[in-house]
């Protein structure tokens, strides 16, 4: 052959095989995953809820449902197992953030785990993260912290947000770009600034590559903080309160499909009769709050969206929406007189903060322009100057119809929607998927649809063995093996095998509290089981104990145990 000849035709074969895996690598979905705060399994509309999400509903309607998907019921464990793949223990981050020198509970990502971010990196993706980080300490007087565990330290090839776990909508601390502190500007609002920030990463990112967005939400953890024109949308909806809203939500389950018709209301947990409860007024507008802060997430995500859409590439994107726990029953902020945070602070004697000056608390004393921040009862949410939460009857509303709340291993603690959307990638459309699936599933997932490999060994670390299954199948209608799923959260502690699940609140007093139930006819954990079926009880109890001892779970006998080091 000529030699010329011979060239051209290696050059044309090279564009050729050149165009082909840039074909390959651009089929390669784009990857998002959303996650929000502190909300219950019904909140959102698609899922029986009375707040506006008509963006959510649009992804649901468009795509797939989980109805049985699961989380940690904890904020930082939460985004240890979904970043990682592992159980949280597995992870360092068995607990919070502090470190109890024991393996499960560093308060620290492990360097024996990979983050999705990681893992995908490494496949050629592009890796953005706009939101809260929590899985790593934050000393807020500290100037010079270790970043080692920092986004950009794990994958991320940008990030904007808080390394700390709560804040001030308006002045959150750690407040972050890349790897240094930066301070609000003017007008800030923190849902705002995740959902902008995530816009301008996929208008800036070459479509010739995929990405992967971790959008972490802190919204709708405490404090109740929206914007005035989101909360005049739900003025007096809430008015007839929790105990009307419960009965509304259950109804339009049933007729959605989402739960049996066989399943009842739980208890109420310790939570009174809306009837004869006093401050209605005021309980009513906490609720109103907590709704503007959904909305508000909705509409950011509606704009991520249409970027997506104006770019051409929301058909080939995967998108996944979960919650890390179930509804907060915490009632932060709650004293019986209002009054400053602060009980120093003076109107009048407080200096506003210098422009640039960092925020280090998460209860900020006051505000930037120098106003005491205000707690108590009766005080009315919404504003920069004030921090309350939204109290544990609404909160059982939000986990309507489960038991129990966020910190929890009943259902209400860690049952979570997972709408999953990805046009070109999934057939079926306004379905639901009954498959128990739980957070460790979600890089496995990941992992699949983009062609990456889960490592051994990275950064000369030798990695745990991933826990989770691809969800792949499951879009497709098939189910997977049945495993067990396991959770322990201080203390309180489940495992779930096919429809039966073994579950125990925390009790100093005895170890041996289990209750058993078969979620199949009673996912509202109503009928007890354990004294009918001790065999049942006694083979899921060794199997957790099992597992317990393999993931470095304490038992919590005494909670001294857990205490920072």
């Amino acid at each position: 052959m000529n030699r010329f000849l011979f060239i051209k035709v290696l050059l044309v074969c090279g564009l050729i095989s050149s165009c082909a895996q840039k074909k390959e690598t651009v089929q390669r979905p784009n990857i998002i995953v959303i996650l929000s705060d502190d909300m219950g399994y019904s909140d959102i509309g698609c899922y029986g809820g009375e707040i506006n999400t008509p963006t959510l509903d649009n992804l649901a309607e468009n795509g797939l449902r989980f109805t049985q998907f699961y989380n940690t019921g904890r904020c930082c464990p939460t985004r240890a197992s979904l970043l990682t793949g592992l159980y949280q223990h597995q992870a360092g981050i068995g607990h919070m953030m502090w470190d109890s020198n024991k393996r499960g509970y560093r308060g620290d990502l492990s360097s024996n785990a990979v983050t999705i971010a990681e893992v995908l990196k490494q496949a050629g993706y592009s890796t953005y993260m706009s939101g809260k980080w929590h899985v790593t300490k934050y000393r807020g007087k500290d100037p010079n912290p270790s970043k080692h565990n920092w986004p950009l330290q794990r994958g991320f090839d940008k990030f904007f947000g808080t390394i700390h776990g709560a804040g001030s909508f308006y002045d959150p601390s750690s407040l972050s770009r890349d790897n240094e502190y930066i301070a609000p500007w003017d007008d800030f609002y923190y849902t705002d600034a995740i959902s902008d920030e995530a816009v301008q990463y996929i208008k800036d990112h070459d479509d010739d590559e995929p990405f992967f967005l971790y959008l972490p939400y802190t919204a709708a953890h405490w404090p109740m903080h929206a914007k005035p024109e989101d909360i005049e949308k739900y003025k007096g909806k809430f008015d007839d309160g929790w105990d009307k809203m419960r009965g509304r939500k259950i109804t339009r389950m049933k007729e959605m499909g989402l739960i049996p018709a066989s399943v009842q209301l739980s208890e109420k947990d310790r939570v009174p009769d809306w009837e004869d409860t006093e401050l209605q007024e005021w309980y009513s507008s906490l609720m109103e709050v907590y709704a503007a802060m959904v909305d508000n997430m909705d509409q950011g995500i509606g704009r991520i969206m249409n970027t997506l859409d104006q770019k051409g590439i929301k058909e080939n994107t995967l998108v996944f929406f979960m919650q890390d726990n179930g509804g907060c029953a915490e009632e932060f902020g709650f004293r019986d007189e209002i009054g400053p945070h602060d009980e120093t602070a003076k109107v009048g004697e407080i200096k506003p903060m210098a422009p640039g000056e960092l925020q280090t608390g998460m209860v900020p004393n006051y505000t930037r322009d120098g106003r005491p921040v205000m707690m108590g009862k009766g005080l009315e949410p919404g504003a920069d100057d004030t921090y309350l939460a939204y109290g544990r009857p609404w909160a059982n509303a939000s986990n309507t119809p489960f038991r129990m709340y966020k910190h929890h291993v009943h259902e209400g603690g860690i049952a979570t929607p997972l709408i999953v959307h990805w046009p070109s990638g999934i057939e079926g459309k306004n379905e639901f998927r009954d498959e128990p699936s739980h957070l460790i599933d979600i890089m496995a997932t990941c992992v699949e649809v983009a062609g990456a490999s889960y490592p051994e060994n990275f950064e000369e670390h030798e990695i745990i063995p991933l826990e989770g299954k691809s969800l792949v199948s499951v879009f497709d209608g098939e189910d997977l093996q049945e495993r067990p799923l396991f959770w322990e959260h201080e203390g309180n502690k489940a495992v779930r095998m096919g429809k039966y699940k073994l579950v125990s609140r925390y009790n100093k007093e005895s170890e041996y509290n289990w209750e058993l139930y078969d979620l199949e006819s009673d996912r509202s954990e109503t009928n007890d089981l354990v004294q009918k079926m001790p065999e049942k009880a006694e083979e899921l109890e060794l199997i957790w104990r099992q597992w317990a001892e393999r993931a470095g779970v304490l038992t919590w006998a005494s909670r001294e145990e857990i205490k920072p080091n």
